[in-house]
């Protein structure tokens, strides 16, 4: 079996459209919420949103081939582009052992509804000829091969909230078993849409307060939603010996995978987080985890009823009530929003900042403890704590788990 190392990462985020900028603003808890300016709310309850402020295509991409791709691909595009570059792989890979595993929760729902609204208005002929390309969500890992010439395993994986972490466990199965050198691996999302956020805000998914500063507040008692962000994070998974023979700089190991399913409901999670426990008792098995080790956990964390009460149970439950009083525990969602395909490989980079640094970023908006949300969710403020494993938490409607284990190198 092959060890798995990052050697590359790319975040274009609500607070950072770049992974230095978006772990400057985490550490300094700064969060990128507020009023939804990208259509009018009069008839929603949601009004709160984490976008991408002062985005510019053309700051990125050539004209040409931003008309051409969905607001989801052109972040997931600009996303690798930047760990690309920071890995140093271009060209230094045969690209039958180069993959992309990079999904979307969505995809093109941008498109897909400007397209509905064409087709009832104005009939079949006004549709563009790529409307079916700019909406599927394949196309973001599509585009990311085109234009590096990746031409070995590409999985875009399709698991809601778990997906970019899905994909990164599955880009390290990948590698671990010898089918690929190295995989772009992650997730992106521009679902900050009227029909999303409808569909979420019915769902009774959202948080519906019109105060930024108490929007997502992850394990917070008052907590009774999450708040829709959008972007998208990527990073260069490679196979240990690949990237030593070429002198890579190698930010961290990715060393276990938990890949479960609730078979419970549509979008609640188990009460007692049985698939969740699960997962993360695979990744840590897989990954090596020894009591005693200091662990950081990025939470999943969405700042749900539900959600935050099962995922506080299933960290007692996989680690033991002991050894998960002395977890170093935080939600980049209480910053970020929920990024939904992107969040986890986001939260990923931010895990291996985390080990990179040992600053625990915080977990902000936090004032009211909640009895069944009792562990250290690093409240409010950074602490220095080195960390030599991390897990990265992920779960999404339907019932999916993804877990992945990180440790210093």
């Amino acid at each position: 079996m092959s060890r798995v190392v990052i050697t590359g990462m790319g975040a274009f985020t609500p607070v950072g459209k770049s992974v230095e900028t978006l772990f400057d603003s985490l550490r300094a808890g700064r969060h990128g919420m507020d009023l939804i300016t990208r259509f009018d709310t009069a008839d929603f309850k949601a009004k709160v949103a984490a976008e991408i402020r002062g985005y510019d295509p053309l700051d990125y991409l050539p004209k040409a081939e931003a008309r051409k791709m969905d607001l989801f691909t052109q972040y997931a595009v600009i996303a690798a582009a930047e760990a690309m570059g920071d890995s140093g792989l271009e060209g230094k890979v045969d690209p039958e052992r180069f993959g992309v595993y990079v999904g979307s929760g969505i995809g093109g729902m941008e498109t897909f509804a400007a397209g509905a609204v064409t087709v009832e208005q104005q009939g079949p002929r006004k549709i563009s000829p790529f409307i079916i390309p700019m909406m599927i969500s394949n196309m973001a890992a599509g585009m990311i091969s085109i234009r590096y010439g990746a031409a070995g395993p590409t999985l875009p994986v399709v698991t809601a909230c778990a997906t970019s972490t899905h994909a990164i466990g599955e880009a390290f199965r990948a590698i671990k078993h010898g089918y690929a050198d190295a995989i772009l691996a992650g997730g992106t999302e521009a679902a900050i849409h009227p029909l999303a956020m409808a569909g979420f805000q019915n769902a009774m998914a959202l948080n519906n307060t019109d105060d930024p500063e108490s929007a997502s507040i992850p394990f917070d008692k008052r907590r009774n939603g999450f708040i829709m962000g959008e972007g998208a994070g990527v990073l260069v998974l490679e196979e240990y010996g690949h990237a030593v023979r070429r002198g890579a700089n190698i930010y961290a190991e990715v060393v276990g995978y938990g890949n479960t399913a609730d078979a419970h409901h549509m979008t609640a999670p188990h009460p007692e987080g049985a698939g969740a426990i699960r997962a993360i008792r695979l990744a840590l098995e897989e990954g090596g985890y020894e009591p005693g080790m200091a662990v950081y956990v990025n939470a999943h964390g969405t700042s749900t009823p539900l959600n935050d009460k099962a995922e506080t149970h299933a960290l007692k439950a996989a680690f033991g009530e002991e050894a998960a009083r002395k977890l170093r525990i935080s939600s980049s969602k209480s910053m970020t929003g929920h990024m939904l395909g992107a969040a986890g490989a986001v939260e990923a980079i931010v895990s291996v900042m985390t080990l990179r640094t040992g600053v625990i970023t915080p977990t902000v908006g936090y004032q009211v403890p909640d009895e069944d949300c009792d562990l250290d969710v690093t409240p409010n403020v950074a602490v220095t704590a080195p960390c030599d494993f991390a897990i990265s938490n992920s779960f999404g409607f339907g019932g999916h788990n993804a877990v992945v284990a990180l440790k210093k190198i």
